[in-house]
């Protein structure tokens, strides 16, 4: 598998129809076995294995931005405007949470940056929860390692999306959704139409915006501002949001490359240690929360997971959870991070130098 250096696109068919057949079978075996988020974690995987063997696969960023703006539109359908109604009333409780992450997060970057085991700001950087694509792009603009950060960021979306999809199977003992019974299910035209019309426009808004996770945050806004006029229903068939996965799964998949590999080999063990660590602890800020609100566990921990918004509203549309509840916890941090991650980071790398 291995390729000296990256062809055309035509080149590289064969890598790719490979690697469909890869990521279809083990979607299959971990839908067989009852995991969830089959269709996320058997491609993610493929990916993995494909990309630290030397294929030299890049998804092109299209399509990627394509899949995050689906997702977008599958978390807005499961938001409303009684749950925002819910996040004001209850603002302390969501509020505290999620200052609770980011700062065992912040905290666990200054740790690993002071004991040296990642250069400078990188482990920061690294280190913060969800949001990992914009990320690895303001660490770069920032002057950290954006191959680490990326390595250290997409490390730690692998770990807890397996774990969280783990977790729900046993806890809830739901078997995996039979996604590929439903492929050829009869589709509702005329709201899926509009669905995909307002997701490209949100996406293209974003981005011409130039705001950050423009692409999955621009659907996901417009979707709940028009579903809560009720001016649209949001719709989307499952291909779409299979293929969607699929994509996802690749795109983190695809970041292991030999070369970030390489970079890493030393710090791995570490860097492992440092997301066992932030997943233990989102576990036990977990168990308070469905202690102190009364929801079921599998929710609580979903809502508070340190993965990607994407990764988790996948897991969460596969398992009987409380969706709306875990959406709107993950996409205020999401906004958390890209408000104040920045501004942490840079304030721990300057503790770091003085």
């Amino acid at each position: 598998m291995r390729s000296g250096r990256r062809g055309t696109f035509f080149e590289a068919v064969p890598l790719w129809l490979a690697l469909i057949a890869a990521s279809a079978v083990l979607a299959l075996l971990l839908e067989a076995i009852g995991l969830s988020a089959g269709l996320l974690l058997g491609p993610m995987i493929a990916a993995i294995v494909f990309s630290a063997r030397g294929a030299k696969l890049a998804l092109p960023k299209p399509w990627f931005l394509a899949a995050q703006a689906v997702i977008g539109a599958l978390v807005a359908g499961s938001l409303s405007t009684g749950l925002f109604v819910m996040v004001v009333r209850e603002w302390p409780l969501f509020l505290a949470v999620t200052a609770a992450t980011l700062g065992a997060s912040g905290l666990l970057g200054y740790l690993l940056s002071r004991w040296r085991v990642l250069p400078g700001s990188t482990a920061v950087w690294g280190s913060m929860p969800g949001a990992a694509s914009a990320m690895v792009v303001m660490a770069d603009a920032f002057g950290a390692d954006a191959r680490l950060v990326a390595f250290m960021t997409y490390t730690r979306v692998v770990c807890v999306a397996a774990v969280a999809s783990i977790l729900a199977a046993v806890l809830t003992g739901h078997a995996g959704t039979n996604w590929f019974a439903h492929l050829v299910a009869p589709v509702a035209l005329g709201p899926t139409v509009s669905t995909l019309a307002i997701t490209a426009l949100g996406a293209l808004a974003g981005l011409a915006l130039r705001i950050p996770g423009a692409a999955l945050f621009g659907p996901l806004v417009l979707g709940v501002a028009l579903q809560s006029l009720g001016l649209v229903r949001i719709t989307l068939p499952q291909p779409i949001l299979a293929i969607s996965y699929m994509l996802i799964g690749w795109r983190i998949g695809l970041a292991f490359t030999q070369e970030t590999l390489r970079i890493a080999a030393r710090a791995l063990p570490r860097v492992l240690l440092s997301t066992a660590v932030l997943i233990a602890f989102s576990a036990g800020l977990a168990v308070v929360l469905a202690r102190t609100t009364g929801i079921d566990l599998v929710t609580a921990y979903l809502a508070v997971s340190p993965g990607g918004l994407d990764s988790v509203a996948i897991i969460a549309t596969s398992v009987p959870v409380d969706q709306p509840f875990v959406m709107a916890m993950q996409t205020l941090r999401f906004l958390a991070v890209l408000a104040v991650g920045p501004a942490l980071a840079r304030f721990v790398a300057t503790r770091l130098t003085s």
